[in-house]
């Protein structure tokens, strides 16, 4: 579980940090630019990169001077707007465009950003790429790289993308079914998503409660979306509707909410969608691809369809990355990336709603009839503050405090700790048989981490 070369700039998701603070400055955001029109140049074509955007305001700026650094190299710019994270995946790879960027910082609030990449084929970069993108930021030959006259690239608005990635979520639910009859509650965060899902299922029949889709900039991810499920929730019971879905900024992770208003995480749609596959045969290598952090219950629910679960670090560019050598086709994380690689090349979260939604169809049942197929083990997830990030492993009391819990679990639970891949935080998560002792122990390391790196 590996992440490879050692990064600077990069995390577990693209470049992120705080909007014109280093690292995402305009500087870095032109230097890289030129750096992917740099490595994306294979062949004697016009070169074009496509670039994407969330709706924060920061987009704008950090848009222009990547664009910027593309064209400076000979490289053509194609701008789509504002638009979901997996439909500039699915743009790169079907308008041929030779990389695809989107400017967004997914989950985290408007006055953070970030920059994401994609290979040619709609798929994340590997890390050994991006190491090579931040070699290349500091190399004095492609520095020296001055295209004139018409060489210069050009930059274009595309203007018919959002339609495009209509029509390719529509195609990724089955011909049969329609949404007719059920009423939906889409909370888009006010974020990327914000006009395409809600047209998408008003489009397949289903009546439509939108909420979170009036961006202003300084909005997306605030006390809604996938991040805050209860607001859906709230909504679905207060209109009686059949399911609630929950998109964060950028609508490549998903929460879904039953008639209930219960949050159904990643994890269960997982093995929602594992158990429909594997009935139909179309689960490849009879595996379900997903990270150390899922539940402990996906196992046993997978043992007893007798599917197999390969977990690997955190990340949905790893899932992707284990689902491809492996030849499987469904993976995720419980966070809500869940990736269904017939249809998408990596986390998609209105397909990953969709199919949901066609499984529900097809068996004429509710969302709280499905989610029967697993129990989760009570769980605790805490973020804790760090200054900096030293080996954890290093860190004597902190391994002390994680020793003390993991006795007390006895084998029944687990304890994962681990640094975030896109800000200065820990991750500490407890997962046992019972909900009170779980979130102490959580707590006790919490604390361990707090006192010696905060």
């Amino acid at each position: 579980m590996s992440s490879g070369p050692e990064r600077k700039l990069f995390g577990t998701d693209g470049v992120r940090g705080v909007a014109n603070q280093f690292p995402m400055t305009c500087e870095t955001a032109l230097t890289l630019g030129r750096a992917v029109a740099h490595q994306a140049q294979h062949g004697e074509h016009r070169h074009r990169i496509l670039i994407g955007k969330d709706t924060r305001l920061s987009c704008y700026m950090l848009e222009m001077a990547f664009a910027s650094g593309v064209c400076s190299m000979g490289v053509d710019a194609l701008l789509i707007g504002p638009l979901p994270t997996p439909a500039i995946a699915y743009l790169t790879r079907t308008m041929r465009a030779d990389a695809g960027v989107v400017i967004s910082a997914s989950h985290n609030p408007y006055q953070d950003n970030g920059i994401k990449i994609f290979a040619r084929d709609g798929f994340k970069l590997p890390d050994e790429q991006e190491a090579e993108l931040e070699r290349l930021m500091d190399d004095d030959e492609v520095g020296g790289i001055r295209p004139t006259r018409e060489q210069v690239g050009k930059a274009f608005r595309i203007d018919d993308a959002r339609g495009r990635y209509i029509v390719a979520l529509k195609s990724s639910f089955p011909d049969d079914l329609d949404l007719t009859g059920l009423t939906i509650v889409i909370d888009c965060a006010h974020g990327a998503a914000y006009k395409v899902a809600p047209t998408v299922l008003e489009e397949l029949g289903a009546d439509v409660i939108p909420v979170g889709v009036s961006p202003n900039g300084r909005n997306i991810n605030d006390r809604c979306g996938a991040l805050h499920p209860n607001n859906v929730a709230a909504v679905v019971r207060e209109y009686g509707a059949d399911v609630g879905i929950a998109l964060d900024g950028d609508a490549d992770r998903v929460i879904l909410v039953d008639e209930r208003g219960r949050v159904v995480d990643g994890d269960i749609m997982l093995a929602i969608a594992a158990r429909d596959l594997e009935a139909a045969g179309r689960l490849r290598q009879k595996t379900l691809v997903t990270t150390v952090m899922s539940n402990l219950a996906l196992d046993r629910a997978m043992g007893d369809l007798g599917v197999q679960v390969h977990r690997t670090q955190v990340g949905d560019r790893y899932v992707v990355e284990a689902m491809r050598e492996r030849g499987c086709s469904l993976g995720g994380e419980s966070s809500g990336h869940v990736i269904f690689l017939d249809h998408a090349t990596t986390g998609d979260g209105m397909v990953a709603a969709l199919s949901i939604l066609a499984v529900m169809q097809r068996k004429k049942a509710r969302l709280s009839q499905l989610t029967d197929i697993m129990t989760l083990y009570p769980q605790s997830l805490l973020s804790v503050p760090v200054k900096h990030k030293p080996p954890l492993e290093e860190v004597a009391a902190v391994q002390a405090a994680i020793a003390e819990v993991e006795r007390a679990l006895a084998g029944d639970g687990r304890v994962m700790v681990r640094y975030s891949g896109t800000e200065l935080k820990a991750r500490v998560l407890v997962e046992g048989p019972e909900r009170a002792a779980v979130e102490s122990s959580a707590t006790a390391i919490a604390d361990a981490i707090q006192r010696a790196l905060g």
